[in-house]
């Protein structure tokens, strides 16, 4: 397979990246380069990556040439036009023309790749561009949006364009391969709701350099520290406005005794003085260092001028030694020094806004703030420094970030995506349904890997009359995510978000929502006077991602989902209110849920509710399997569903429990047996 990179900004070579060497040379070149050398290392794949060619002799000879190539599989390519400067972000739009004709042509002279991975929307319109005039699948990584800079302020005209390209992007792309849930759910689902069937959520890797040496960083900072040998708070971003280095300096210079415990380091990209051509990059720097001087915290604040790549990790280990690494952005599409920091064994405090809410949870250590407020990023910094048990905790993150973040694994499912959308897709002669099995997945097919295979083998075997859905309450870039995670393949039909969107695969390897389904369960839904209702009872809400058109979700108990019914059905707001698990609760339309949906799939296969199969192992599966009497709790069932009288307990635990039912309702295929045997 042959796989194109195009990414069009900032200053991309072959490694070791100059990050900060300009505004636009930051994380993305980390993914890119990260992306296109672990698809190297796969078999039988040639990775190019297209940027834009350019002469600045103050940032280095090499980004002029045509042919950079960086290992004997992977090469960058240089599109060149009448401009040879080099240009922002924010300035390549008016050579977007110029790029795309240049780019058309070096793909009519070939070779042509199989797919095309664009990064940010200006790379899209030239990938938009081969599609049509070669027919070339496309993957989308939008990695900053447009939209998520508006703030509630009107846009300007430049950033009113990006936007239009950026969902023209969204709703061309074959795939939108995102970093985080909250790109994946809310950011995308802003530009375009109907294409949150074609995303796929993709933790990306990090490269980081080498264990680095904690003296080696010390010396570097000590010119500018009182007592260097104290901890440190770690920041490293580029000197720009939305990475907030100016709120983590106020939140520090407002907390007498944050100064007491840790010094401040704060690595802001590479410059030669404070007056600078660039005029953000000038004024977040000259605006660093009034601080500092309002503040009187010379000594305590250390703000280097230059560093070298191979400086990087010598930071993370003086961090490691006590401190903590902070990003305080005003929102952080993902967050790859967050996960470089964890993998150098360097707890992190970080924006709540964004990709980092994942990165903290799957990494189980450290804290998220407000950026907004001073106190809040102080907060978080003082229990983070204040942790017990720091070295198990940091070890156990530690581990955790280097298994979860691996760039040959985004390699390997892109690689699957890759092949979804550049193979063609052959559909089978249509076979009566005879059965219908809808299954829950956490905890009923996961949980238990061995059995997984097992439940995939029946799959296999298993007659063509016999559907299979899933039915859970993930979004549906999770619920992919998850089955894949547990190698199971995804089902024709996803019904997601707890029974209120129905999702069903289409040609090229994405899936559409049914739009009939939504309509029913859309009357008599009042979401905004819902959502006024909740937040005037003081729920405590889940995060921003998980809230969805038809789905409300909230933190507490059973007995706080009986309240909130209570007062829904008091204001006359026809709703159903699922609790599950002991801790969440999910408000949802009155025509919606699981058993809903499964009805609505069978009635369209020409199925009876005696014909369905249903398997589920907490609450919010309690009304499919109050509903169908072909009913499974594997043995691993919570106790929230102990009041149940109907449906086939199962003595085994997760798929193989689903197996077993499968069996005393006399759908077990050879695998099966094979199970019961052993």
């Amino acid at each position: 397979m042959h796989v194109m990179h195009v990414a069009l900004g900032g200053c991309l070579a072959a490694p070791p990246i100059r990050y900060g060497l300009t505004e636009d040379t930051g994380g993305h070149i980390a993914y890119v380069l990260g992306a296109a050398l672990a698809q190297s290392r796969q078999t039988d794949t040639e990775v190019t990556i297209v940027t834009r060619a350019f002469d600045a002799p103050r940032l280095g000879a090499g980004f002029g040439l045509s042919k950079e190539r960086v290992t004997d599989n992977c090469t960058i390519r240089r599109l060149r036009t009448a401009c040879s400067d080099y240009l922002s972000k924010d300035a390549l739009e008016a050579e977007l023309p110029a790029l795309t004709e240049a780019f058309v042509a070096m793909l009519a002279d070939g070779p042509r790749p199989d797919v095309i991975h664009a990064h940010f929307g200006d790379a899209a319109a030239l990938a938009i561009a081969a599609e049509d005039r070669f027919g070339i699948p496309w993957i989308y990584s939008s990695h900053s949006l447009g939209h998520e800079k508006c703030s509630g302020r009107a846009p300007g005209a430049a950033l009113r364009r990006r936007i239009v390209r950026e969902r023209r992007a969204v709703e061309r792309a074959s795939a939108i391969v995102a970093s985080s849930r909250d790109e994946a759910e809310r950011q995308i689902a802003g530009l375009s709701a109907d294409a949150e069937g074609r995303v796929h959520r993709v933790s990306p890797g990090v490269t980081v350099a080498g264990e680095g040496v904690a003296e080696r960083a010390r010396s570097r900072v000590a010119p500018f520290l009182r007592a260097p040998e104290k901890p440190v708070i770690l920041a490293i971003a580029r000197p720009i406005a939305k990475k907030n280095l100016d709120g983590l300096l106020r939140a520090y210079a407002q907390d007498e005794a944050l100064q007491e415990k840790a010094n401040l380091v704060i690595v802001a990209g590479l410059r030669e003085g404070l007056h600078d051509a660039d005029a953000e990059k000038q004024a977040v720097i000259r605006g660093l260092f009034d601080i500092v001087d309002r503040h009187d915290l010379w000594g305590k604040v250390a703000l280097p001028r230059h560093h070298r790549p191979e400086d990087i990790p010598d930071f993370y280990a003086l961090a490691s030694e006590g401190g903590v690494f902070c990003n305080p952005a005003h929102h952080e599409p993902f967050g790859l020094t967050i996960i470089e920091a964890a993998c150098s064994g360097v707890p992190v405090v970080a924006t709540r806004c964004g990709g980092p809410v994942d990165i903290l949870a799957t990494l189980g250590l450290g804290g998220l703030c407000d950026p907004q407020d001073p106190a809040s990023i102080a907060s978080a910094l003082h229990a983070v420094l204040d942790m017990p048990e720091r070295a198990v905790r940091v070890a156990r993150a530690r581990r955790q970030a280097q298994t979860a973040y691996d760039w040959n694994a985004w390699a390997e499912d892109v690689r699957r995506i890759s092949a979804g959308i550049s193979l063609p897709t052959t559909e089978a002669g249509p076979v009566a349904a005879t059965d219908l099995l809808a299954c829950d997945i956490d905890g009923t097919l996961t949980g238990d890997r061995q059995a997984a295979r097992r439940f995939e083998a029946w799959r296999a075997d298993v007659p063509e009359g016999v559907r299979f859905a899933v039915a859970t309450g993930r979004s549906l870039p999770e619920a992919r995510r998850v089955l894949c995670d547990w190698g199971i393949a995804a089902p024709a039909t996803l019904i997601t978000s707890v029974g209120t969107e129905i999702w069903r695969r289409a040609p090229g390897g994405g899936y559409r929502l049914c739009r009939d389904f939504a309509q029913i369960i859309h009357r008599y839904w009042q979401r905004d006077r819902v959502a006024e209702v909740l937040e005037a009872n003081g729920v405590s809400w889940q995060p921003g991602y998980e809230q969805r058109r038809w789905k409300l979700s909230l933190v507490g108990t059973a007995g706080d989902a009986d309240r909130i019914a209570t007062v829904l059905r008091d204001r006359g707001l026809p709703t159903r209110v699922i609790a599950s698990h002991g801790r969440f609760i999910d408000v949802v339309p009155c025509r919606a849920g699981k058993a809903q949906a499964i009805l609505f799939e069978a009635e369209r296969l020409g199925l009876l509710p005696t014909e369905v199969i249903v398997a589920g192992d907490s609450g919010n599966d309690r009304d499919m399997l109050e509903t169908f009497a072909r009913a499974i709790l594997p043995g691993n069932a919570l106790a929230e569903l102990d009041s149940l009288c109907t449906g086939y307990r199962a003595r085994q635990s997760h798929a193989a429990g689903v197996l077993e039912g499968l069996e005393y309702f006399g759908l077990a295929g050879g695998p099966c047996h094979d199970m019961a045997a052993e």
